[in-house]
C-alpha cells in the first residue's frame, strides 16, 4: 500500500507545502540513532507514505498526514510528524561487508577530526591535518605491502622457487623451475610480474569502491549560501557552506593513493631485478634501465607526497572545482610505471635464481618506523593545541587523535601481519621449507600477548571500579524511589546498569594505554626485528630458560592470536555478506565511524553525513520559508548529531526558526569530548544561542546519552533532570507489571517526551505565553519569565 500511495501522493504534498499555511502548523522531523528504524515504527503507524527521497534515504509521513499544511486546522492537538529514515546509507546490501577491510582507513580519518580546539594558529591545525593525512598514505602503502608479501614474496618468490612446496601445491607448478629449467613463467622476474596481478587488482578495487560511493553517498549538494563570519557558527566548522561537500580533496588524495598503491607494486617487482642486475653476474645492459626505473619511482613517491601535503580541505566555500589534469594524470602515471616495471623484471636473467626471502624486512620496517614518528608529532602538535585553549572534558587532554593514529597503525599492521602469517602457514605445511614472512611482521605478533595481559589487568581495575560504583550506588537508588518496599535485587540490577553506562567514561583511560602500549611494544618490536635479523625466539637461542621459554610462548602464541583475529575478521565479512542481522551490526560500526567525512584517506568508509545531513537542511529550509510553521528537528542518539549538524547548516534566519528536541544524545558526552574543536563547549553554546530553544533528555542508565553540560549565560536550561529508569520501582496499579530498565531506547515513550514536545512549540509561537514555570510564572517564547 505504501508503494501504491507514495508517488500519487509526494505530488500532492509538494502543491500543498507550497501554499501558504495557517500560522499554527507545527511539524515534527523525527530522526533516529544508530542501528536504523522503519517508518511504521518511527511514525508508530502501519500506514506510511514516502514524501520525498529515494530507496537510500527517504522522508515519510502518516497517510492521513499526507496534506496536513492545506488544513492546519485538523493537527492543532499536535504537531504533524515526519519520520527522516536512513538506515540504508550504512546496513544495505552485502556489498557492505567488504568496508571491513577499511577498518584502519575508517580508523585514521577519525583521528584528523579529534584535534583540539583553538582560535587562531592556523598553521598549526593545517600541520596537524598534514600529518594524519601522511599516517593515511602510510597504510595504503602498508595494506598494498602486505598483499605484495603475501603474492609476491610468499606465493611467487620463495613457495614456487622452492621445489618441494611448489610440488605440494600444484597450481603453482607452471611458476616452478625444473631441472631442465622449467617453463617461459619459471623466470624469477616473470614469476613476479604475473602474480603482481593481485596487489594491482586490489588497488583497482579500492579506487572502484571510493569513486563509486562518493557518486552514490556524498555528491549531495547543500544549499548554496555565502559564507558567514566564525561568530555565526560558533567557531565550528560544521556550519561552513562546504564542510558536508569535499569533493575536490576527496578526489585529489583517491588520485594519489591510487598512485601510491600501484608505484608500491612497481617497487615490489622492479626493485629485486635492478639489485640483482646491479650485482655479480648480473647484464651490464640492464643495470641502467633499473637504475632509471629506480629514479622514476623516486620521482612518482615526490609527486605522490606533493599531492597530499600540498592542499587539505576547503570549508569557507563550496568548492565545486576538480583539479581534473591531476586526478587523470597521476594514476596514468604511475600505471605506466607500473608497466615498465613488469616489462623489465620479467626480461631474460638466466642465472636469476629465487632464494631466502625478498626485502621486505626493510619495507615493513620503515614503514612502521616512519608511523611511529608520525604519531608522536601528531601528540606533539595536539598538546600544543590543546595548551592553547583547554578543554577540561577533552578525551586524553587532547591527545585522543594521536591516540587514535596509533591504533590505526597498529590495527593495520596486525591485518598485514595476520593475513601474511596465516598464507606462508598454508603454503609451507611443515614449517621448515621455506623462509616465510618478514621478521618485523613475527615481532609484532609476538607483541600481542603482552598487549592483552595488559588490557586484561586494566579490565580487571575497571570491573573492580564497577563493582565499587554500583555498590555505592544503592542508596541513591532508595532515595529515587522514595516510599517504595525495597527489593535488593531489583535495586542491584538499577545500580549495576547506571554502573554499567557510567563505563563509557572510562573509554579515554582504555583508549590511552592501548595506545601508549602498542607504541612502546611495536618500537621495541622494530628494534628487535632490525637488530638481530632473526624471530623472537631465533633472537632468544643462548639466553637463560626463562628467557627462551618467554620468548618461544610469546612467538607461538602471537602467531595464533593473529591467526585466530584474521580468521574471525574474515568469517564475520562473510556472514555480513550473507546475514542481514550480521549486516546491520556492522552498520552500527560504521554510523559511529563514518559520520565524518573522508578528508585524511580516500577509502575510508563512505561519509553518509554528506547526504543526511544535506536531505535534513534542505527539508527544515524548504518547509519553514513555504509554509511559515514551527518546527521541531527530533533527533535520538546519532539522530541528535545529524540534526545538529543540520542545524549549523542553516541561515541564521532559519536558525532562529527551529527547535532542536534531543535524547539519548551522545553530542557531549562522546563527540564533545572526543572532537573538541567541533562540538566542543563554544560550539554546543553557540548552538544553543542560535536555535530557537533546545532541550535535551537523558538517563542515568543509558551508557551512550547524556547531559550537554553547557556553561552559564546561555539563557534557559537545555538539560533536564534525569529521567527515571525504570519508569516504576515496583508493581502500582499504573504499571501492574515489572517496568524494564530501558537505557538507550524507548525516551518517546516517556511523557517527559511529550512535555517538553509541547514546551518546545510553545516557546516558538511568539504570540502566546510558554509553558508556566514550577513556581507559576509564565514564560515568553524565549523562556524566561514574562513578569
Amino acid at each position: 500500500m505504501e508503494r501504491a500511495q507514495e508517488h500519487a501522493s509526494a505530488d500532492g504534498a509538494t502543491a500543498s507545502a507550497a501554499q501558504p499555511a495557517a500560522a499554527g502548523v507545527a511539524l515534527e522531523l523525527l530522526v533516529h540513532g544508530v542501528g536504523g528504524a522503519t517508518p511504521e515504527k518511527m511514525l508508530n503507524d502501519p500506514c506510511t507514505v514516502r514524501i520525498t527521497g529515494d530507496d537510500t534515504a527517504a522522508v515519510y509521513r502518516r497517510a492521513d498526514d499526507v496534506d496536513a499544511e492545506s488544513g492546519p486546522g485538523d493537527h492543532r492537538s499536535g504537531p504533524v510528524p515526519e519520520a527522516y529514515v536512513w538506515s540504508n546509507l550504512t546496513s544495505g546490501n552485502g556489498t557492505r561487508a567488504l568496508w571491513l577491510l577499511l577498518l584502519p582507513f575508517m580508523v585514521v580519518n577519525l583521528a584528523h577530526w579529534m584535534r583540539p580546539g583553538t582560535r587562531g594558529r592556523t598553521r598549526t591545525v593545517r600541520l596537524y591535518g598534514l600529518l594524519v593525512r601522511l599516517a593515511g598514505l602510510t597504510l595504503t602503502v602498508l595494506l598494498v605491502a602486505a598483499a605484495c608479501e603475501v603474492a609476491l614474496d610468499l606465493a611467487a618468490w620463495q613457495c614456487a622457487g622452492t621445489h618441494a612446496c611448489a610440488q605440494r601445491h600444484s597450481w603453482l607448478g607452471f611458476l616452478a623451475p625444473t631441472v631442465s629449467g622449467g617453463g617461459w613463467w619459471s623466470r624469477p622476474g616473470r614469476r613476479l610480474a604475473l602474480a603482481s596481478v593481485l596487489p594491482a587488482a586490489l588497488i583497482g578495487l579500492l579506487w572502484y569502491l571510493s569513486h563509486r560511493t562518493w557518486s552514490a553517498y556524498e555528491s549531495q549538494q547543500p544549499p548554496v549560501r555565502a559564507p558567514e563570519p566564525e561568530e555565526e557558527t560558533g567557531r565550528t566548522a560544521l556550519g561552513r557552506p562546504g564542510f558536508w561537500y569535499g569533493r575536490r580533496l576527496g578526489a585529489r588524495l583517491r588520485a594519489a593513493h591510487t598512485a601510491a598503491g600501484l608505484l608500491t607494486v612497481a617497487a615490489a617487482v622492479g626493485i629485486p631485478a635492478a639489485g640483482f642486475d646491479r650485482g655479480p653476474g648480473g647484464p651490464a645492459a640492464l643495470d641502467a634501465l633499473g637504475r632509471l626505473l629506480d629514479g622514476a619511482l623516486v620521482t612518482g613517491a615526490v609527486a605522490v607526497l606533493w599531492v597530499v601535503c600540498r592542499r587539505g580541505r576547503s570549508e569557507r566555500r563550496l568548492d565545486g572545482e576538480l583539479d581534473e589534469r591531476l586526478v587523470r594524470r597521476l594514476p596514468l602515471a604511475a600505471l605506466t610505471l607500473l608497466a615498465l616495471a613488469l616489462l623489465y623484471a620479467g626480461w631474460e636473467r638466466p642465472h636469476w635464481r629465487s632464494h631466502g626471502r625478498l626485502p621486505g624486512d626493510a619495507t615493513f620496517g620503515g614503514i612502521a618506523l616512519v608511523q611511529g614518528l608520525l604519531v608522536i608529532a601528531l601528540a606533539v602538535v595536539a598538546h600544543l593545541l590543546h595548551r592553547a585553549r583547554p578543554a577540561p572534558r577533552a578525551a586524553m587532554r587532547g591527545l585522543g587523535g594521536p591516540a587514535v593514529a596509533m591504533l590505526a597503525c597498529a590495527l593495520g599492521g596486525v591485518m598485514s601481519g595476520g593475513v601474511s602469517q596465516r598464507v606462508a602457514d598454508w603454503l609451507d605445511g611443515t614449517g621448515a621449507t621455506i623462509a616465510g614472512p618478514p621478521a618485523l611482521l613475527t615481532w609484532q605478533a609476538s607483541a600481542i600477548p603482552p598487549l592483552l595481559v595488559v588490557l586484561l589487568v586494566l579490565c580487571v581495575l575497571l570491573g573492580r571500579s564497577t563493582w565499587r560504583l554500583r555498590h555505592a550506588g544503592l542508596d541513591a537508588v532508595d532515595r529515587d524511589y522514595p516510599g517504595e518496599a525495597k527489593d535488593p535485587a531489583r535495586s542491584r540490577r538499577i545500580a549495576n546498569a547506571r554502573a554499567m553506562a557510567a563505563l563509557t567514561d572510562r573509554g579515554p583511560l582504555v583508549v590511552a594505554v592501548a595506545a601508549t602500549m602498542m607504541l612502546v611494544l611495536g618500537a621495541a618490536a622494530l628494534v628487535g626485528a632490525l637488530t638481530t635479523e632473526k624471530t623472537p625466539a631465533g633472537a632468544a637461542h643462548g639466553s637463560p630458560p626463562f628467557v627462551q621459554g618467554a620468548a618461544d610462548t610469546a612467538q607461538a602464541l602471537g602467531s595464533w592470536l593473529i591467526g585466530l583475529g584474521f580468521a574471525l575478521f574474515v568469517t564475520w565479512g562473510r556472514r555480513a555478506y550473507k546475514d542481514a542481522s550480521a549486516r546491520r551490526t556492522i552498520g552500527i560500526l560504521w554510523d559511529i565511524g563514518t559520520f565524518w567525512p573522508r578528508a585524511a584517506h580516500p577509502f575510508a568508509p563512505p561519509c553518509y553525513a554528506e547526504r543526511a545531513v544535506p536531505d535534513l537542511t534542505w527539508r527544515m529550509a524548504t518547509w519553514t520559508r513555504d509554509t511559515g510553521g514551527r518546527l521541531v528537528i527530533s533527533g535520538h542518539s546519532q539522530g541528535s548529531v545529524l540534526a545538529a549538524a543540520a542545524v549549523w547548516q542553516l541561515k541564521p534566519s532559519e536558525r532562529k526558526r527551529v527547535a532542536l528536541l534531543t535524547y539519548g544524545s551522545p553530542l557531549e558526552r562522546l563527540y564533545g569530548r572526543w572532537f573538541p574543536a567541533h562540538f566542543g563547549p563554544a560550539a554546543l553554546s553557540s548552538l544553543h544561542r542560535q536555535v530557537a530553544c533546545w532541550r535535551n533528555l537523558h538517563r542515568l542508565t543509558d551508557p551512550i546519552g547524556g547531559p550537554v553540560r553547557l556553561p552559564g549565560g546561555c539563557g534557559p536550561e537545555v538539560d533536564r533532570e534525569p529521567l527515571k529508569d525504570p519508569r516504576a520501582y515496583g508493581r502500582t496499579d499504573r504499571h501492574p507489571l515489572p517496568a524494564p530498565i530501558l537505557g538507550h531506547s524507548d525516551y518517546q515513550a516517556d511523557p517527559a517526551f511529550a512535555e517538553e514536545r509541547e514546551r518546545l512549540l510553545g516557546r516558538l509561537r511568539p504570540e502566546m505565553p510558554g509553558p508556566r514555570r514550577p513556581g507559576g510564572e509564565p514564560q515568553d517564547s524565549s523562556g524566561r519569565s514574562s513578569a
